[in-house]
């Protein structure tokens, strides 16, 4: 046995990844005295500028948005009580089929083998006993989730590191909820056509492939407040408005997908360190 703290290192793809997915299970961990590491790989120069001003319209400039962006990064950390918080910075790729798929310095762009090596010396660093990222498909088709994804499972390959290993998902009962409450506090937000009706309907898992329940409710008011750290990203403020109980109602628990494990730890779990401790 070592001294050191068992360690979670969380591979996201953008700031305010780390909220919306993880921000339970990165709370909850930090205050178990755990180490926790959160690795985003993007500037975040992608997203919404002041004001809610779009990539590509006038007045968004992306150099400010990187800047505005990382404040709220290391904000969402303090909040969280992310022990340590590291960025590789790859240029933001935007949604799939944007141009900035293209653009040099892009980390869609990025060489998977690059991308996994810088990844690789921060898992030797740290020593991480779990990692969390996307889904091979990135959980819903953006590029630079795809790519985290990509470069971590290159990067544990690189390392010879045994962590357990864990994939983002939602349970599809939970997706559905989710929906009615968007368009509950969307803003007279229409009713999706029946194309993106079936392509949210494809999100997530059937409740039964899930293996890894987290409850996180007793930590959901900082990862309201996470996202709160990242008000400029227009995405968050439906969560804002439902506030902190209702909230807690809707992302009290965190969902993931066991993909490696030497523990042998049962299934379902409700720890992502069940077996380690």
């Amino acid at each position: 046995m070592t001294d050191r703290p068992l360690t979670l290192m969380a591979v996201h793809a953008h700031p305010d990844d780390e909220a919306t997915g993880t921000g339970g299970v990165l709370a909850r961990y930090a205050a178990e005295g755990f180490r926790t590491v959160l690795v985003t790989c993007t500037d975040g120069g992608c997203g919404d500028g002041p004001g809610g001003v779009k990539p590509g319209d006038p007045g968004h400039d992306p150099a400010a948005v990187v800047a505005m962006r990382r404040e709220e990064l290391q904000a969402s950390c303090e909040v969280l009580k992310i022990s340590d918080l590291e960025t590789l910075d790859y240029a933001d790729s935007g949604m799939m089929g944007w141009p900035n798929n293209d653009a040099p310095g892009a980390f869609w762009q990025t060489p998977v083998a690059e991308g996994a090596a810088r990844l690789a010396e921060l898992m030797r660093h740290y020593q991480p006993d779990v990692v969390v990222t996307y889904d091979e498909n990135g959980f819903y088709g953006h590029p630079d989730h795809i790519q985290a994804n990509r470069i971590t499972m290159a990067a544990l390959a690189l390392t010879g590191l045994t962590p357990k290993v864990y994939w983002t998902t939602m349970p599809r009962s939970a997706m559905q909820k989710f929906g009615e409450v968007m368009r509950e506090f969307g803003d007279d937000m229409p009713e999706p056509d029946p194309a993106e009706a079936a392509a949210l309907a494809e999100i997530g898992l059937p409740d039964d492939e899930i293996t890894t329940w987290v409850d996180t409710l007793a930590f959901s008011g900082q990862k309201f407040d996470s996202l709160a750290a990242h008000a400029s990203q227009g995405e968050n403020i439906f969560f804002l408005k439902m506030g902190k109980e209702r909230f807690g109602d809707l992302m009290g628990v965190e969902t993931f997908v066991r993909v490696r494990d030497t523990t042998g730890a049962a299934l379902p779990e409700n720890d992502l360190f069940a077996g380690l401790r």
